[in-house]
């Protein structure tokens, strides 16, 4: 039978489920559907790349998660969760990885894991999910790229395992921390506010975040201004786009592993930028997930930032506020070794400003 209601004619993303005992858990997902559970989720799938971390850390727990997309396993190989929850490093990740860049979820392998809810896209097209609807694998969808839809993926996450609790605790710190950084920010005068390029691809050609990016939103927030605000997604750009836009700031994305700042030091036309004389280029951190994209760990990324960006005026010890957000969000101390991992110190550590995060700076 039929356990998703269709919201706002969305027909395309229906999905089916197994029969239901009476007292079935439903609750929204992202894609404005109504998907009910037997009960608490125990056997979970995400193939979102932050969905699998997100999960865990609503759950406190990676053992109700069975499989995941392969570069959310990468980023737990990379970051700090593989060492936290030691079972995530076991986790199948062959659910997805073929065709719609990346997202076709496995048919055949997700049969063989059972799950009682597989976590997908809702905003990529049905030809991710239709395949999952067509087997009767029961589907919940996120969407992605605001802060707004960041909270929403809290909750649903929480939803799905039966902990809708958690999801207010885990927003109720997002939402304080953007009241103490805005009313720090909006003092900043306007002609002192850096601009910012974040690059989303650096390794392999040039690719910036414009406006109306989670990317424009954090450096807003912060009292940045985006010096790519005039371009929309995310389009390959070249390295003289960059030298006339002359940025105070660059930040390189998490997600190219081999990336560093010397990709912009050594180039002979990024090197010319003010952020490159000023040393001002930074390697986006990563912990649980990676930092750049909105997930668990956001609000850290706007604190790191605001730190960077006006040192002067923002003064978070960051060492210790990462320290709280993981016991918040894994339950898991960390030491000043993992900490500076978290923080990339050996390869950002000679940057301007990076000094303040230091194991020595902290209170």
């Amino acid at each position: 039978m039929s356990c998703v209601g269709i919201v706002g004619g969305a027909a395309l993303i229906v999905a089916s489920c197994a029969p239901l005992r009476a007292q079935a858990d439903c609750f929204g997902d992202l894609a404005g559907r109504e998907v009910c559970l037997p009960g608490p989720a125990q056997r979970v799938v995400t193939i979102p790349m932050p969905s699998a971390s997100t999960f865990i850390a609503v759950d406190g727990s990676a053992q109700r998660l069975v499989g995941m997309h392969p570069s959310s396993k990468r980023a737990i190989d990379e970051g700090l969760l593989g060492r936290m929850f030691p079972q995530a490093r076991a986790i199948d990740a062959s659910v997805a990885g073929v065709g719609a860049d990346g997202f076709m979820p496995n048919v055949e392998t997700l049969a063989l894991l059972d799950p009682d809810v597989v976590v997908q896209w809702g905003d990529r097209g049905d030809d991710i999910v239709g395949p999952l609807r067509n087997a009767g694998i029961r589907t919940a969808l996120l969407r992605y790229g605001t802060e707004s839809l960041a909270r929403g993926n809290l909750t649903l996450m929480a939803d799905i395992a039966g902990k809708p609790e958690r999801a207010k605790e885990l927003i109720d710190w997002r939402a304080a921390t953007i009241i103490d950084i805005e009313k720090t920010a909006r003092d900043i005068p306007e002609a002192r506010r850096l601009r910012v390029v974040y690059l989303q691809r650096a390794a392999s050609g040039l690719a910036a975040a414009g406006a109306n990016s989670y990317y424009d939103f954090y450096i807003r927030l912060v009292g940045g201004r985006n010096a790519a605000d005039g371009l929309a997604g995310a389009p390959a750009i070249n390295a003289e786009q960059i030298a006339q836009w002359d940025p105070d700031v660059i930040l390189l994305n998490g997600f190219e592993e081999k990336l560093t700042p010397a990709r912009i030091y050594d180039d002979e036309i990024l090197s010319a930028t003010r952020a490159a004389r000023e040393r001002r280029v930074y390697k986006m951190p990563i912990g649980g997930y990676r930092w750049d994209p909105p997930s668990q760990e956001s609000p850290l990324t706007w604190m790191w930032l605001a730190d960077l960006l006006y040192p002067e005026a923002f003064h978070y010890d960051l060492r210790a506020e990462i320290a709280h957000a993981y016991r918040l969000l894994y339950g898991h101390t960390p030491s000043q070794a993992d900490l500076d991992e978290v923080l990339r110190v050996q390869i950002n550590g000679d940057a301007r400003f990076y000094d303040r995060f230091a194991a020595s700076a902290s209170k």
